[in-house]
């Protein structure tokens, strides 16, 4: 008696399996992406299935891009209403440098201080700020495992979604806060 027959499944879906690699591969039939639901049957299934893969990495830079324009606005709205404090460009109040930034430029490393300065966002955006960044983080490590299925043509996709998202996103940059623009806990 098989093993499978045992557990009580139909023998139309033992013939119906995932394959699973664990190597870089280039497989298209049988390729299961993400979950067993996601089983490509069809060349034009896969096709649709990188096109798809392609979206969400475009809709992930677009989650990045609209959480900063809300950070944005947020900060926007507290400097408006006197609740929060603009940083002044030069570092303190008197024009010069803080002790502080003078030891990170002589010893070449950066210094970080803790944030006792910021100004408190109101319930509901911080909720909204909450649900954005766990959507991003979310679609990040959904993306991280659609590369890990080792296929080639998926991992094409991935690359090829973020590239396209961040191209379309992404089109200027802050001359200030070159090099400190972090990702966050994104995967690509």
């Amino acid at each position: 008696m098989d093993h499978h027959m045992h557990h009580g499944e139909d023998p139309a879906t033992e013939m119906a399996r995932c394959s699973m690699n664990m190597l870089w591969n280039t497989q298209i039939i049988d390729t299961c992406i993400v979950f067993k639901s996601w089983h490509v049957t069809s060349n034009a299934y896969f096709f649709g299935s990188c096109i798809a893969i392609v979206c969400l990495g475009v809709f992930y830079e677009y989650l990045r891009a609209f959480s900063k324009s809300v950070d944005t606005r947020i900060a926007i709205s507290l400097i408006a209403s006197g609740k929060g404090k603009k940083r002044s460009a030069s570092g303190t109040r008197s024009g010069r440098s803080s002790p502080d930034e003078d030891a990170g430029l002589l010893t070449g490393r950066r210094v970080f201080k803790v944030a006792t300065a910021g100004a408190p966002v109101p319930f509901l955006l911080r909720v909204l700020r909450a649900v954005l960044y766990g959507a991003t983080v979310f679609l990040s490590f959904f993306l991280m495992l659609v590369f890990m299925t080792y296929n080639a043509y998926l991992i094409l996709a991935t690359v090829l979604g973020a590239a396209l998202g961040h191209y379309i996103f992404h089109g200027t940059i802050n001359l200030d806060l070159v090099g400190d623009e972090g990702k966050g806990m994104s995967c690509h």
